[in-house]
């Protein structure tokens, strides 16, 4: 059972922010430190990607644990109060996050997810974003040379 009651709970969920929250900020920041340019939150785009790298046509979703249901993740459970209607709406959120991918590719983008988990650690979010801009960046491939 829910310990706030119903308006109480409603005002709660209407202060999580959709734009702007602190994972976004901390991969905003570390992309920008290392030199990449972006814009934000495409309505054009399918999905409004928070972050798109139009140089690099590669597009980034920061997305929540709990609110896109990060497999594996602690932060990842279903609350127990109205549990059918958080499954039923965390599955759309998976869903629509499914498609969006799945029209950006055939749009030609490149589409990567960094979750709120890989944010927490400064070096492995550097790591990841290195991976996936090691050409722009000058990085050295699997093979030692550049491409």
């Amino acid at each position: 059972m829910d310990k706030l009651t119903r308006s109480q709970r409603s005002a709660l969920m209407a202060r999580i922010k959709g734009k702007n929250t602190m994972p976004e900020m901390l991969v905003r920041s570390a992309a920008h430190r290392l030199g990449l340019r972006f814009s934000l939150h495409r309505k054009d785009l399918k999905g409004s990607p928070d972050i798109v790298f139009p140089k690099h046509h590669t597009v980034v979703f920061v997305h929540g644990c709990f609110w896109h249901q990060h497999a594996g993740c602690r932060r990842a459970s279903v609350p127990t109060s109205r549990a059918d209607y958080w499954k039923a709406k965390l599955a759309r959120n998976k869903e629509r996050d499914a498609q969006a991918a799945v029209e950006l590719k055939a749009a030609g983008w490149r589409v990567a997810v960094i979750w709120e988990c890989d944010v927490k650690n400064a070096d492995k979010l550097n790591a990841k974003l290195k991976r996936l801009f090691h050409r722009a960046l000058g990085q050295k491939t699997k093979m030692g040379t550049r491409r």
